[in-house]
């Protein structure tokens, strides 16, 4: 979960000193800290789930993914903390920022779905590397895909729910449904969580 930040505005350099001490880790968006919060188990569930498909498929090639921990810059004035990330660039073992990432994952919380529908999937769709990003809904079997053929294509995006298969580039597999939500119960009833309007890629 990310909450605002009661901390005054940084710049790059003092976020980076901050963020060396401080026991919570923190998003950094134009200036701003976001910190992030526990999350439910649920939440949590989900991200070991595609994480562990996704790590054990990225074997021994140039691949790697990372769950939580890893900062991901995605602009010089952007650096967040995706649920899982693949990456497919070098990365040094001292490395506490990546960056060129093929593959970035997000699961919503109540707290975040508008963010991640929303300024994430317009901060993510600029990085010149990305081929694909995922929103897993934590309320319903949903997984909206958002992804390019090719590096310089067009994004495109779809809804996977209930079933079916999601595939992920740069490593070659496709995810099931089934996989991603596996030991996950679900609300029998609606969770409030802020509507959001669906990205039109024509505009």
């Amino acid at each position: 979960m990310r909450e605002t930040s009661p901390l005054g505005t940084m710049t790059v350099e003092e976020y980076f000193r901050f963020e060396e001490r401080s026991r919570v880790r923190h998003e950094y968006v134009s200036g701003e800290l976001y910190a992030m919060t526990g999350n439910t188990s649920r939440h949590i569930t989900i991200v070991m789930n595609i994480g562990t498909q996704l790590h054990t498929a990225s074997g021994t090639g140039p691949c790697r993914t990372y769950m939580n921990e890893m900062r991901l810059a995605v602009a010089d004035d952007k650096y967040y903390y995706p649920d899982v990330v693949v990456i497919c660039a070098p990365v040094g073992d001292q490395d506490v920022v990546a960056r060129d990432a093929c593959v970035v994952v997000e699961v919503t919380s109540p707290s975040t779905a508008r963010v991640d529908r929303g300024e994430k999937l317009t901060a993510y769709r600029g990085l010149r590397s990305l081929r694909a990003y995922l929103i897993i809904d934590h309320r319903r079997r949903r997984v909206e895909r958002h992804w390019r053929e090719r590096l310089d294509g067009e994004w495109r995006r779809a809804e996977i729910v209930s079933e079916g298969h999601v595939p992920i580039p740069c490593l070659d597999v496709e995810l099931t449904v089934d996989e991603i939500y596996r030991r996950v119960e679900l609300p029998a009833v609606g969770e409030s969580e802020a509507e959001y309007e669906p990205v039109d890629y024509e505009t």
